[in-house]
């Protein structure tokens, strides 16, 4: 057990170790490094990013929609993008597909 507690502590001290120079890294680059990261991220508007549906969420909702009674809706939703089941649906037509169904 004596062999276990000691590699425990070598493990704990070199994370340690690693945090100290990292920090130490940090600390060089913020004082000969110019601009700080947070005056760089200033001067660049932060355009979020559109998340992108995956088929899973598109079909959760779908299959919540088809348990509610709107089976036949459903499938000529999927008729109407070009497919006979979700699967076979582009990407590209989730977030409409969606919006169509959530109306329903």
């Amino acid at each position: 057990m004596s062999r276990m507690n000691d590699m425990a502590m070598t493990i704990e001290e070199l994370r340690n170790a690693a945090t100290a120079i990292n920090d130490a890294a940090n600390w060089l680059a913020q004082q000969f490094g110019g601009e700080s990261e947070a005056a760089e991220k200033a001067k660049v508007p932060a355009v979020p990013a559109k998340p992108t549906l995956t088929l899973e969420e598109v079909r959760a909702v779908l299959a919540d929609k088809s348990r509610a009674g709107h089976t036949a809706e459903i499938r000529e939703l999927l008729k109407k993008y070009g497919a006979s089941k979700l699967s076979l649906v582009n990407p590209k037509y989730y977030e409409a597909l969606l919006r169509e169904a959530e109306v329903l």
